[in-house]
Order: structure tokens, then sequence, then C-alpha cells
């Protein structure tokens, strides 16, 4: 500490002497120096004292010091330089005087311990717009979205929830979609943004296509039982390529086609094994129990190898309620998300829609199965045909709204399961297996051959049921798409 109570700084001297040459590098960077060396060198220390950075405080009892040792109070501190070139107490004392107060002035170049010795720092701008960076992150999704729904459903695709909307300030995902979709720059070939129209409406074309299989179905039925030998043979190949022909005309279009995912709809042998155990699988199975079969099917309900004819003519027919239900399901849950307001609340509605529209092809499957049967007096096998029809819808809704990997899992485990069963009664005459074909013989033993593929494709479509519930509704699998 000083005389005055204050922190000594850097560089003070600590005696009355002159400044040297090796305490000038404190003037380094300043004008002082240049201006004190051109006065007389007595006044060049207490300027260069003075110079050195001492506050307003030293510099003025530099100054007073001066003035004392003029009176005759001997070598003050501020008059010091005064004595150095001989010069009496009062000359020094004026010209310690002097140099105090050219000290206290303020000098061009000074340097104060106060004042910053570098350039001032740039501020950088606020925080970048976070908006604008998810915006960039999916720029090809904004650039060719004709509507905010789109922008909507994609994000929710990628993880985006109303908890992460939140953090960009918007109340949900819908909220966050908009401002996206108005900010988004876009070409000049972009679509303006229309009203959503929501799904198509239905056409006559496809509406047309879903009977056809039913039809020409119950006419193949109507053939083999007019016909016999080679002609009911030749009826029954060429009814169905027809019925083939036709149902796969009616799932290219209207709301069961998957469009440009036909590549990963489910496999087509599944869907082809689990419709021909509906119809010759029952037979063939009490068939192979009783040690045959012995005769190949003769496409009659009274053959040693029947033919389900109302089995077949329910499940053609069944074509059109299963893209009707598909429609409404399409229409309604599109127009939920139009008026939704979060992701929360367009789940909360589209699942009781979803199992709504399901219940209601399963009405429409029950009622074609009893008008059959009693069209062809035939039972109708309701347990087996209804799991068989909840099972395949399920797969083709959940292939048509983007999800084919669960669908053709459950499709091949189901089909697996069937032939697995027939595998194993045929495996049972070996001599050292009758072993594999106990757990089958039990179960048709005490629910009949029926229970084979009702609990396959039952086990399947609640499996399915309960992916849909979850998969469907998600705004994601309603993102609007082009349908033929």
């Amino acid at each position: 500490m000083n005389g005055l109570g204050e922190p000594d700084r850097p560089w003070t001297p600590s005696g009355p002497g002159a400044w040297d040459r090796r305490a000038r590098p404190c003037l380094a960077g300043s004008g002082a120096e240049e201006r004190h060396a051109a006065a007389d060198p007595a006044a060049d220390g207490a300027g260069e004292h003075g110079a050195c950075g001492a506050p307003a405080v030293d510099r003025a009892a530099g100054a007073g010091a001066g003035a004392g040792a003029g009176a005759g109070a001997g070598a003050g501190a501020g008059g010091g330089g005064g004595l150095a070139d001989g010069g009496t107490g009062e000359e020094a004392g004026a010209r310690g005087a002097g140099t105090g107060a050219r000290a206290a002035e303020p000098a061009t170049g000074t340097w104060s311990p106060a004042e910053p010795t570098g350039p001032p720092p740039v501020r950088r701008g606020g925080a970048a717009d976070p908006v604008k960076t998810l915006i960039h992150r999916h720029r090809e999704l904004c650039e060719r979205a004709v509507d905010p729904l789109e922008i909507a459903a994609g994000l929710e695709a990628h993880g985006v929830t109303d908890r992460t909307a939140a953090r960009f300030r918007h109340r949900d995902v819908f909220s966050l979609a908009e401002e996206m979709f108005a900010r988004a720059p876009r070409t000049g070939d972009a679509p303006a943004h229309t009203p959503d129209p929501g799904a198509p409406r239905p056409r006559a074309a496809w509406i047309v296509l879903t009977w056809l299989p039913g039809v020409l179905c119950a006419a193949t039925i109507t053939a083999l039982r007019l016909t016999e030998g080679r002609p009911r043979l030749i009826a029954a190949l060429v009814g169905l390529l027809a019925v083939t022909t036709a149902l796969r005309a009616a799932l290219r279009r209207g709301p069961l086609s998957v469009g440009h995912r036909e590549a990963g709809a489910p496999p087509a042998w599944t869907v082809c094994w689990l419709l021909g155990y509906a119809l010759l699988g029952d037979g063939l199975l009490r068939a192979a129990l009783a040690g045959g079969p012995d005769h190949l099917p003769t496409g009659t309900a009274d053959g040693p190898w029947p033919l389900a004819g109302a089995t077949a003519a329910a499940l053609a027919l069944a074509c059109a309620p299963a893209a009707w239900s598909a429609h409404v399901f399409t229409t309604r849950a599109r127009r939920r998300l139009t008026t939704s307001r979060g992701l929360q609340d367009f789940s909360a509605s589209v699942r009781p829609l979803l199992l709504g529209t399901f219940t209601g092809f399963l009405a429409a499957l029950a009622a074609l199965l009893a008008l059959a049967g009693a069209a062809l007096d035939e039972p109708a096998h309701y347990p087996q045909i209804l799991a068989l029809g909840a099972l395949l819808l399920l797969a083709r809704l959940l292939a048509a709204h983007g999800c084919t990997h669960a669908p053709a899992l459950v499709l091949t485990g189901a089909a697996t399961a069937e032939a697995t069963a027939l595998a194993t009664l045929f495996a049972g005459r070996l001599p050292g297996c009758g072993f594999l074909a106990v757990p089958v013989e039990t179960l048709v033993t005490a629910w009949g051959p029926g229970s084979i593929p009702t609990t396959a494709c039952g086990i399947g479509a609640l499996t399915l049921l309960l992916h849909a519930t979850r998969r469907l509704a998600s705004a994601s699998a309603h993102a609007p798409t082009e349908r033929p």
C-alpha cells in the first residue's frame, strides 16, 4: 500500500531517485515518453512518473510534493527529479509542480489500468432460428409438400412429437408444420397450397372391380355343380384363372391398393395357401386322419375330398365390403387429421374408427357366409372364415398405408403353421414317428378340423390388430399419396 492507502500499481518506483532506462518498458506504446523527452531532463523524471500509469491521486500528490520542496521542505518526492540536475529546491519544486500538472492532464495514448489495451470484443448475433434449422433439415419434405398435413405426417414419422414441438415454441406438431409450410422455399413447379380434399371419392371403376371376383366365383361354383368329368375340370380351371385375375385387378385399384409399394407387399404364396386351405384344407385333413386321401378333389361338397363352395363364394364377395371398409377408414381418418390439433388427439380419435370399420367388415363377412351357406346348402364355417377374413383385411390395410413388414411375417407364420399341421400328419405314418401327429390329432379330436386354421389365423389376426391400433393411429400412416 502507498502513503495514501491505495494499492501499489505495477512498475511503481520504490525510491525518490530518477527513472532509469530499465523502467522505460512501462511507457511502451504511449506517447508520453516522446513528449517528456523534449522537455527539461529534470522534469522528465517527474513526467515519467506521471505517465507510467500512476492514478490521479498519485499525480496530485506529486504536484503537492513538488510545491512543498520549492518552499524549502527539501527534496520532495515529486521534485526529486529537480535535484537530479543540481537545481535549487525552489526550481525543482516549480518544475515538479509543472510536471505534476502536466501528468494530471489527460494525454492521448497514456496507459491506464481501467482502460482496455486491445480492441473491443466483437458481439455475435443472437441464437439461430430453430424453425429455420428444422426446415433446412427437412428441406425435401417441405419442398414437395402440398399442404401442412404432409409436413406434419413426415415430422411424426421422423419422431417429432408434441413435446418436441414445444421446444420450437409451438403448441403441437400441426402448428409447427403450418409455420414450416409457410416459410419453406419452393421451386417454380411446386403445386400451390390448396384445401385438402381428403381421400379420393369412390370411383365406378374400382367399385365394379371389387364385386367382379364374387360374381365370377358364383358363376364358377354354378358351373361345377352343373357339369361332370372333363367339362367340370375345364370349368374349374377357367373359373380359378378368372377369379384370380379379377381379384388381382381389384387389389391394384382403390383403397386396398398398395401403389408404388407393391414390391413390399406380403408374399403372394402365403395368401394363395391360406385361401386354398380354406377351400380344401378341412377335407384334406379329414382324409389324412382317415388314412387317405385316396382320390383327388372332385369340386363338389359331397366328394371324398370336398370343396367348401360357400366359403369360396363368401370370401370372393367379401372383397367389396373390404374395399368399402378401407375407404371409410381412410376418408374419415384423413378428415380427422385435418381437424386434430395434436398427435394424441388424432390417435385417440382414429383407434375407435379402426375398430369400428373392422367390426363392420366382420359383420358383413358373417352375413355373406350365412347367405352363401343357405344358397348352396352347405355349412358355414364361421370361426375359421372370420379369422381368415380379419387376417387378410388387416394385412392389406397395413400394406396400403405403408406397413408391409409385419403383415408379411404374420401371413408367413400362419401359412407355415397350417402346412406344418398337415405335414406332421403324413410324417406320423413313418415308422417310429407316430408322436409327430399326436398334437394335431388331439386338437382335431377336441375341436374339429376347423381348429387348425382358426388357431393359426386367429393368432395372426389378433397380432395384426394390436399392431394396426398403434401403426394406423399415427399421422405418418395417412400422409397424402396418389392412388390409382
